[in-house]
């Protein structure tokens, strides 16, 4: 038995445009929201940052850079950078890995444990060290006895921006890594190879962008970050400031010049940041675009 089905007008006209084709004035006032927000809320304050920072000219803006507190604190958070984000980047791979691959008991406790720091305060982070290894905390006493010191100390720092970046790795990698599958590490392994040459030969070639993604975005947090690194430092000048505590520092004694002299190497960086962020999600992008093709050509 058949039927037909009678279309009015117009009617295919209306099923074959795109539900996304508005009317032009439509596109414009989105397009003008979106360019309006963007030039308040982003480039009005970037561009005051550096005007801030120039306004009495490039003599002062150098000589705050140079001054041996500025040149502490630029150390101190590149330092930081150095030892967190690689750690970051070992766990990263390791829980990804683990996730993405294999199925075993706690498996979603660990993924709950890595977005454990997007749900906390940064402040609160900071603190939990503080009640951990204070004086008066859980170690502090056997800290004391042994003259370690890891509150108000380098080591208080590079581990709360550990805490506090430690899921952008991981957050990258596992959903990149689920969707990849494991036949391709099997294959290697029924052919003989080791879990190294698994994973430098197969693994990490598939997952070089996301890979590299992850790390800037670890890299940008660990160098900016504020909240939790605040309350462990002790703000001692050029010793345990990094480059945000000590454009707070000297915001608050009124040296605006040298203060966004400081913030703007900050939002340089994030620039930078923002740059590789950009090609590496285009490169991220082609990747994924040629597996979509490849495994199109197989099926």
């Amino acid at each position: 038995m058949s039927a037909s089905i009678a279309l009015q007008p117009g009617a295919l006209e209306r099923y074959e445009t795109p539900s996304t084709c508005e009317p032009a004035w439509v596109r414009v006032v989105l397009i003008t929201i979106a360019l309006t927000f963007f030039a308040v809320f982003l480039l009005l304050p970037l561009g005051t940052v550096f005007a801030e920072a120039l306004r009495k000219g490039w003599g002062t803006y150098l000589a705050s850079l140079s001054s041996p507190d500025a040149w502490a604190a630029i150390r101190l958070t590149l330092l930081t950078a150095a030892i967190a984000v690689p750690l970051n980047l070992v766990f990263g791979v390791a829980a990804a890995w683990a996730i993405a691959k294999f199925e075993f008991p706690g498996k979603r406790l660990l993924i709950t444990l890595i977005d454990l720091p997007f749900s906390v305060s940064p402040v609160i982070s900071g603190l939990i060290y503080v009640l951990m290894f204070g004086a008066q905390g859980w170690f502090g006493p056997w800290l004391a006895e042994h003259d370690i010191r890891i509150i108000f100390a380098v080591p208080g720092i590079v581990l709360a921006t550990i805490f506090v970046t430690f899921p952008f790795v991981a957050r990258e990698l596992i959903p990149l890594m689920e969707a990849q599958g494991a036949e391709e590490e099997e294959a290697a392994v029924v052919l003989g190879a080791s879990g190294w040459q698994v994973f430098w030969h197969t693994t990490l070639p598939n997952i070089k962008w996301g890979l590299l993604y992850g790390v800037i975005l670890c890299n940008a947090r660990a160098m900016g970050e504020f909240g939790a690194v605040s309350v462990v430092s002790g703000h001692i000048r050029g010793k345990t400031n990094t480059m945000p505590l000590h454009v707070e520092i000297l915001y608050n004694e009124y040296n605006y010049a040298a203060a966004f002299a400081v913030a703007s190497l900050l939002a340089l960086l994030a620039i930078v940041t923002l740059g590789l962020k950009t090609l590496v999600e285009r490169q991220t992008r082609r990747q994924r675009q040629e597996s979509i093709k490849a495994s199109e050509i197989e099926s």
